[in-house]
This record gives structure tokens, sequence and C-alpha cells, in this order.
């Protein structure tokens, strides 16, 4: 399987999630996925989700990764450099904050975390469905070996 791999440093400033939504747009437009606007608002979606979560929750500055394997999947990954680990919550109907790895979860294929250095990544995965190609039909009648 081949992968090419992306990342971007980002600062520990909210504002900073907005700079990698934009880069990742840009970088998604520029893979060969331009196409697909449902796939690449999702995979904005969840940046979003996950660099907010390093930002806001650690005050470290963060690694985002992605990762477009050759099949068609993505995987992005979040790298920071606290040790705690993402703590799920569940937010109250009139909460606005506290759905970010929910989203992820209802999103993404999959996603975890995992410790990296000091630090964690937390990561997830889309799958790409690639349409087949269409099946010649067999006239009746006719057998094939």
């Amino acid at each position: 399987m081949q992968v090419l791999q992306v990342q971007l440093e980002v600062g520990p400033d909210p504002a900073e999630v907005g700079r990698a939504r934009r880069w990742a747009r840009s970088r998604l437009a520029g893979s060969g996925i331009g196409d697909d606007e449902s796939l690449i608002e999702t995979l904005v979606l969840l940046i979003s989700e996950l660099v907010t979560n390093a930002v806001v929750h650690t005050g470290c500055p963060a690694v985002l990764r992605m990762l477009f394997a050759a099949e068609g999947g993505v995987r992005v990954e979040v790298a920071d450099a606290s040790d705690r680990p993402p703590q799920p919550r569940h937010a109250a109907g009139s909460d606005t904050n506290g759905r970010g790895l929910e989203l992820v979860d209802g999103l993404a294929d999959r996603w975890g975390w995992q410790v990296e250095g000091v630090g964690k990544s937390i990561w997830c995965e889309v799958d790409r469905v690639v349409p087949e190609s269409p099946v010649r039909s067999l006239s009746p009648g006719r057998v094939h070996c």
C-alpha cells in the first residue's frame, strides 16, 4: 500500500483551527478527491474537531497529518505533547461544546488514539468508496468458462 503524507504544525491558539481547515481543504482538493465534495466536507469537519481538541484542551502545539492511501482512504492524525488520553463527553442539548469526539465517532469509519513520544496522537480514518467498473452482462444462454 502506497501512502502520501502531508503535515502542518499548529500553534496553541484557537485561531489556528481555521488555518488548519483552510490548509486541509487545499491539500484535499489537490489530492485527487477534489471532485468528492461530500468526502472533503466530512474530512474538514473531522480535522476541525481534532485540531480544536488538541489546541483547546491541551494548550500545546500540535501536528496535523493527513495520509492518503493509494486505495482512496484518508487517515487524519493530530499529535500533541499532552499525555492525557482523550475523554469523550456527552453534551446535553443546550451545551455549546463537548460534541467533538461524538462527531468523530459518527463520521469516521474508525478512530482511536495512541501514545506518541511524550504525548499522544488521535487519529481517524475515512474509507473512500471508489465506484466499480460496470459489469458486462453476458448474453442469455451463453456460458463463459
